[in-house]
């Protein structure tokens, strides 16, 4: 059984995974496409951790649930711009196949704590 990861854990693995995404997205080439791209999937991944946080700190439970679906949707989001990146030979989808693997625990992460907490 997988442990689960506390609130320092999540922090630190959400602004790691958004410096790995900082990193990959200034080796893009540049272009108006490429830009546009990279805007947004920087945007995204790192609107991750940062809505994380906000959650860790709600004033009621509504208000973490509320956080966390953004978390989930953010995280999403981030799939779709590596995957379009990848689908657009803009990167190779081998050089981005950590990302994408980590973007995708995160969305089913999100998702398993929404459908849990929505039920309490």
């Amino acid at each position: 059984m997988e442990k689960r990861m506390n609130r320092e854990e999540m922090y630190e693995r959400t602004t790691q995974f958004a410096v790995r995404v900082v990193r990959m997205v200034k080796s893009l080439p540049h272009g108006t496409a490429e830009d546009v791209i990279a805007r947004q999937l920087t945007r995204s991944a790192t609107s991750i951790g940062a809505n994380y946080r906000e959650a860790c700190h709600g004033r009621s439970h509504a208000d973490f649930l509320a956080k966390l679906k953004i978390c989930e949707g953010e995280a999403d989001e981030t799939v779709y711009w590596l995957d379009l990146l990848a689908k657009a030979d803009m990167m190779k989808e081998a050089r981005m196949q950590a990302l994408m693997d980590e973007a995708r625990e995160f969305v089913a992460m999100f998702t398993a704590a929404t459908r849990t907490l929505s039920k309490s």
